[in-house]
């Protein structure tokens, strides 16, 4: 059974709510101890406090770096109550039971996030913080140890519990606030062993990656899976830090599906209205316009069957214009920077739409590391950020592409990137009018291409494919000429692709036989 609070040690750089706490336990006759910034505010509250130095009989040495650091805090947190031998030692060394610790800790993060020199970032790794709060933890069928403000209020709902003679009130709270202790840390130590690694050329040595709850979800991908969506310390603008003004609550699958697109939104740059429709982790339409709500028109064009169902993303704020058109098939999410009022009231005759607004777009070679578990260990990638231009290109064949054609080659190049391999995407006037994805054979996905846009255009009442005089991007090389010769009897006059097979003779050869221009990148962007 957990003991009542006589003695509480409060030191926190985070001084949400520390007053109220300081005010209901001074009025329990709870005595506390502090230091410092907490102590000081503590007592501008009217809250009657120790110092520890005093409590001790230790003063604070090295500019504030040992403090807590002594045998009188040590034993008086990790004393087992009911424990003779150590009930011996507290009273021959004239220790004292602290019952409750509250801490949380240096601002290391936010120190590294503003931009704060090395020699800020290190002073700001907390040593005596860690050390109490790992102590309570360890101890928490007799100590509480609070890290987060947002428990203070159940803390004392368990400690008026305790009060009113209810048995083992605090059990499980304690054992809660432990666990939540000692993740806390982890994630403080994971972060300054990234920041460190991060100093470094290349992957760390030892893998390091923490995160906190952020939204428990339903289940996974299938019903049967449990699933959780985490927040880690990357402040890039996306998902995680989305603000959800409608909507019902985001599966997994939505998350992932909504990460995706925002990716390729934010890949087809922030100057021009750019709309990114997915479905399943690929894109079935993408497109740049004058108005988001043009390029939406135009994305839509490319595979509307897919589209059903699907996650649009924007790469600028949204207006009522494209929201008038988005609402009018079944969408599951929206997302995008911001939104303005007429959007917002169109989309609320949605009820069941989710709309996500992010304040911002990453850009798109932002750096970060990929990961993927797999049995018995993780594997881990840098993002594939790299952007192609126009000087990066080597024109193999007899004809160049014209400027309209380099235009949509390199639009293609940035949607194949976002595609699941083998990826063929045909494109034309800044907008995709094919997407053939995830195939084992890079021909079966140009013909996908092919057939899909033939059915597009059936759809829309339109005699020719909407391939016709369309460029292709290859998200790797022609193994044969086969893939070559499908997309150019489809109607591309262009194709985009990395080049470096054994036979990229064959392949160019074939691409001057049919009239095509053939231009190399030197990269490859596979995505599985």
């Amino acid at each position: 059974m957990s003991p009542s609070i006589t003695r509480a040690l409060i030191t926190v750089s985070d001084k949400t709510g520390i007053v109220g706490l300081g005010k209901f336990l001074q009025d329990r006759g709870v005595e506390i101890l502090s230091t410092g910034g907490t102590a000081a505010t503590l007592t501008s509250a009217g809250i009657v406090v120790r110092e520890v130095s005093d409590h001790t009989g230790y003063p604070e040495i090295m500019d504030g770096r040992v403090k807590t650091l002594h045998p009188t805090i040590a034993g008086g947190v990790l004393a087992v109550r009911n424990s003779k031998s150590h009930q011996a030692a507290m009273k021959d060394h004239a220790i004292a039971p602290i019952d409750l610790v509250v801490v949380n800790l240096y601002p290391f993060k936010e120190t590294v996030a503003r931009g704060g020199t090395f020699a800020e970032c290190i002073e700001n790794i907390d040593i005596g913080g860690p050390t109490l709060i790992r102590a309570a933890a360890k101890n928490h069928g007799d100590v509480a140890v609070v890290v987060d403000p947002r428990d203070y209020t159940r803390l004392m709902e368990e400690m008026e519990a305790m009060a009113g003679g209810v048995p083992g009130a605090s059990d499980a709270f304690f054992e809660h606030l432990a666990a939540k202790a000692f993740a806390r840390v982890a994630a403080y130590d994971g972060a300054i062993a990234a920041w460190f690694a991060a100093r470094e050329d290349g992957l760390s040595s030892n893998f390091l990656a923490t995160g906190t709850r952020h939204l428990s979800l339903r289940y996974g991908e299938n019903p049967h899976q449990d699933a959780a969506l985490y927040a880690t310390d990357d402040t890039t603008p996306g998902v995680v830090s989305a603000r959800k003004i409608q909507g019902k609550e985001l599966s997994y699958n939505n998350i992932a599906d909504a990460d995706a697109a925002l990716g390729l939104a934010a890949e087809l740059g922030s100057d021009i209205p750019a709309i990114a429709i997915i479905k399943h982790a690929n894109p079935c339409g993408a497109a740049l316009g004058d108005t988001l709500a043009q390029a939406y028109g135009k994305a839509l064009r490319c595979d509307p069957v897919s589209a059903f169902g699907g996650i649009v993303a924007a790469n600028m704020p949204l207006d009522g214009a494209v929201a008038e058109q988005i609402v009018k098939i079944f969408t599951e999410v929206v997302i995008a920077p911001d939104a303005d009022a007429d959007a917002v009231k169109i989309f609320a005759g949605k009820k069941n739409l989710r709309v996500l607004l992010t304040g911002a777009m990453a850009a798109a070679d932002h750096p970060g590391l990929v990961f993927r578990s797999i049995a018995g260990g993780i594997l881990a990638q840098s993002r594939d950020s790299r952007i192609v231009g126009p000087d990066d290109l080597n024109v193999v064949t007899k004809r160049a592409p014209s400027d309209d054609e380099m235009r949509d080659l390199l639009f293609a190049w940035s949607v194949a990137k976002h595609v699941k391999s083998n990826a063929i995407v045909v494109a034309r006037n800044a907008a995709t009018t094919a997407i053939g994805a995830g195939q084992m054979s890079r021909l079966d996905s140009a013909r996908i291409a092919a057939r899909k846009s033939a059915d597009a255009a059936e759809s829309a009442g339109e005699s020719k494919p909407l391939t016709q005089g369309s460029v292709a991007a290859s998200d790797a090389f022609f193994p044969f000429a086969d893939g070559l010769d499908s997309i150019a009897e489809a109607g591309a006059t262009a194709v985009i692709q990395p080049g470096g097979s054994v036979r990229d003779e064959e392949v160019i050869a074939a691409a001057d036989s049919a009239d095509l221009a053939m231009v190399f990148t030197g990269m490859r962007h596979f995505r599985h």
